[in-house]
């Protein structure tokens, strides 16, 4: 009788929710989750279709015509073409590249010493983590005035160099085409590099403390820890602070328009405000598409080549994993051989 009760009880289904009339569990979460599903879709579909569509007409605004009508325009690829063959597209692009690669470099440095330097407990740690954390709180806006300001000819900048080299140092940050550029970094890697900061100090924190007291038992010296110890193990991390920041650091806007508007002359246009200019400015949207999803397609190929080092970093540790259950399960009749002959004995 009990193995009966137990058959018909093993064959009662278990995935079933009595409060959704007996669906099933995997189905009635597909139905939650739709409707987000959807709106993302939405969100995210509808405006690519759109430039995409764009992108293929020299539609404008001031066209007279709706942009759902911009077939009228059509002139398939020759937006580009255009794009392709202009040296004003491929110089921001350059200058994307240098303003990214420079900064994102100087923000991992600063912050990963920054993070090396406030990893251990001492007293108004909390304080001083807080105070280098400011610079992030800032809204963009303010940050970009501030400079603004301050890299005035007559600024307190030029006023400190003044009182610290001799003679009169009137730099001009903003309108000298070979500084604007480097100026404009400044910006960045102030604000953003408590990010960095940020992300690695809670990365070391993170660190086993075992291997690091045997190593420094064993007499290992800083300079050994940090190269065959801290970096090894906070590779993952580092490669996704990197990309995270290097493609915040790609759509940079916000300090190059407050500071210089991509001037003077085009020294300091990359291709946020290059695109910019030819919205707003020229109001070639039908160019501008194009050339966005130019971007888009280098940006994705340059994505897949920056997160394969971190899916070989995954792959590698899901194997290690296996090797170790696969040892411990081998080692598991030995240990209970082991125990049964100890209580032989």
């Amino acid at each position: 009788m009990e193995a009966h009760n137990s058959q018909i009880e093993a064959r009662q289904p278990h995935s079933r929710l009595p409060g959704f009339g007996g669906r099933d569990e995997k189905r009635v979460a597909k139905l939650l989750v739709a409707p987000g599903q959807l709106l993302l879709a939405f969100i995210v579909l509808f405006p690519a279709g759109v430039a995409i569509y764009i992108g293929f007409t020299g539609w404008s605004p001031t066209s007279g015509d709706d942009f759902w009508h911009a077939y009228r325009h059509w002139h398939w690829f020759d937006g580009y073409w255009e794009a392709l063959t202009s040296v004003t597209f491929w110089e921001a692009m350059w200058r994307t590249v240098l303003i990214t690669v420079v900064c994102v470099t100087v923000e991992a440095v600063l912050g990963f010493a920054l993070a090396m330097l406030l990893v251990k407990n001492f007293r108004g740690r909390g304080l001083v983590t807080v105070f280098f954390l400011l610079p992030m709180m800032v809204v963009p806006a303010v940050s970009g005035f501030i400079f603004f300001m301050l890299y005035q000819v007559d600024g307190p900048v030029n006023g400190a160099l003044s009182a610290i080299l001799p003679g009169v140092v009137q730099i001009e940050w903003l309108q000298n085409a070979n500084v604007a550029i480097w100026t404009v970094m400044t910006v960045d890697i102030w604000q953003w590099t408590p990010l960095m900061f940020l992300i690695f100090l809670s990365g070391l924190a993170a660190l086993p403390e075992d291997q690091v007291n045997q190593a420094r038992i064993l007499g290992a010296g800083f300079w050994q820890q940090l190269r065959y110890l801290t970096l090894p193990m906070m590779k993952l991390i580092i490669l996704i602070a990197l990309i995270i920041r290097g493609l915040e650091a790609f759509k940079m806007f916000d300090p190059i328009y407050l500071l210089t508007r991509g001037g003077p002359g085009e020294a300091t246009t990359n291709i946020s405000i290059f695109l910019f200019d030819e919205t707003s400015v020229a109001t070639r949207w039908g160019y501008a598409s194009s050339v966005a999803i130019l971007v888009l397609i280098f940006v994705s190929i340059a994505g897949y080549w920056a997160i394969r080092p971190i899916e070989r970093a995954q792959e590698e540790t899901l194997e290690e994993l296996a090797g170790a259950e696969a040892r411990a399960a081998g080692a598991g009749p030995r240990i209970e051989e082991a125990i049964e002959a100890e209580a032989q004995i």
